[in-house]
């Protein structure tokens, strides 16, 4: 896929792009909003420090949350490295949270492609319902796209029905114009999802970004009615935060894809905030 079928009006884009925040800011402004954001989240812990038992306390709370909650939706998923994914799949009483897991050289997908398919299976085997991965930045940053595309290829060859997301770690990409190659190349090569960052490096998830990834999402499912999901991921921290990404999906790509089916927030500290905005007074649950 090629930058010419898009028209990077630099000017244009940070215009349509400030209106858009303006109106998360105002008109998407409310508790109603600020739930659906909850709904979407993928609640994640990606630690060093990460043990069975620390991730089995983190997923109970994730059980605990619709008593303590009961006019809440819960979250999305519980994200956690490969070798976490049994502790959660042991733990999480609700089938409607699925299981997501980092894999394939997570966070700079610097191995081989052999062994990003295994570690993905193994992932899958020990109960992951979704897979993040990481756009070969080796091969796509020296122009080799159709490695970084078949990198992709192999590990969504080997999942079966399970979702792919695919994170472009936008940071490094930079530029709007390497943003929406890439987004094309991941959807192009199987993603399910295009995720803008891995929160390990800065900037992470930036609305522009996410801007462009929409657009080259609208883009693809004109093109072939074939709907693929996006994730922001990586310093999401507050409400506005939320809201402003919130925003974005809603006026690029419609309605329809404000769902977990479509819409995912990567998060660790947001769930927090997210409950103390809606309910006015601080809560630490998570």
């Amino acid at each position: 896929m090629t930058t010419e079928q898009f028209n990077f009006d630099h000017a244009q884009l940070e215009s349509d792009l400030n209106t858009i925040i303006t109106n998360a800011k105002t008109i998407y402004n409310n508790v109603e909003n600020k739930k659906l954001a909850f709904s979407l989240i993928d609640l994640t812990t990606l630690n060093s420090t990460d043990t069975e038992d620390s991730v089995k306390v983190f997923t109970q709370k994730v059980n605990d949350f619709p008593a303590s909650f009961p006019d809440m939706p819960n979250v999305a998923a519980i994200c956690v490295y490969p070798n976490m994914v049994k502790a959660v799949e042991e733990t999480l009483q609700y089938p409607e949270v699925n299981i997501a897991s980092v894999s394939g050289g997570f966070p700079s997908s610097m191995t081989f492609t052999k062994v990003k398919v295994e570690e993905t299976k193994l992932a899958l085997k020990a109960g992951a319902d979704e897979i993040d991965i990481v756009l070969a930045l080796s091969h796509f940053l020296v122009g080799d796209y159709q490695s970084a595309h078949d990198d992709i290829f192999a590990i969504k060859a080997a999942m079966a029905d399970a979702h792919l997301k695919v994170i472009l770690e936008t940071g490094a990409l930079e530029t709007p114009e390497n943003i929406w190659k890439a987004s094309m190349l991941a959807i192009n090569a199987g993603a399910d999802f295009i995720k803008t960052s891995t929160g390990k490096m800065s900037p992470a998830a930036t609305p522009m970004a996410a801007y462009i990834m929409c657009l080259a999402i609208a883009f693809h499912f004109e093109e072939t009615g074939e709907k693929i999901g996006f994730k922001p991921a990586g310093g999401i921290v507050t409400s506005e935060d939320a809201l402003i990404y919130l925003a974005i999906v809603k006026e690029v790509l419609g309605d329809e894809w404000l769902n977990p089916q479509l819409f995912r927030l990567g998060a660790s500290r947001l769930a927090n905030n997210l409950l103390s905005d809606i309910y006015g007074r601080t809560v630490k649950f998570f």
